[in-house]
């Protein structure tokens, strides 16, 4: 199968979350040991108060960008993406949140990955490319 030009827009079958649950919008770069996603934060967004994402809104896109990565790897091989969920999460460091409007771009760098566990380190950055957040997360497929 011939690799897709990056960015890829359409990732409804690239991961298990479905509208309005959705915190990821583009596929912007992707490899065996990192993937890299871009989002903008729109007014009917679940995790908004006020004009601000929340940080579970931010921690729950960290690790659906986590979940990209799974899903296209697995579409790469054509098979369907599985479901995973989040098996820790640890060193979180909130520096600023988004703003309504805003895009931001997270990079994930695939630490190791064995029998279904991934441990990644990830970072969230604004359109200035400043660090906004960072975590390191453990995600775990479903069986």
């Amino acid at each position: 199968m011939a690799l897709q030009q990056f960015p890829i827009t359409d990732i409804s079958n690239l991961i298990p979350q479905k509208t309005p649950f959705v915190m990821v919008d583009s596929l912007l770069d992707f490899s065996i040991d990192k993937v890299v996603s871009s989002f903008k934060i729109k007014d009917d967004n679940l995790f908004l108060k006020g004009d601000i994402l929340l940080e579970s809104g931010l921690i729950e896109n960290m690790a659906q960008t986590v979940a990209l990565h799974t899903g296209y790897d697995f579409f790469l091989k054509n098979e369907t993406a599985p479901t995973g969920y989040i098996g820790s999460i640890k060193r979180v460091n909130i520096l600023e949140l988004p703003n309504l409007n805003e895009t931001i771009t997270t990079k994930v760098d695939i630490l190791h990955e064995f029998n279904g566990v991934t441990m990644v380190a990830i970072k969230v950055f604004n359109i200035n490319n400043e660090e906004m957040a960072s975590s390191e997360m453990k995600t775990v497929i479903a069986n």
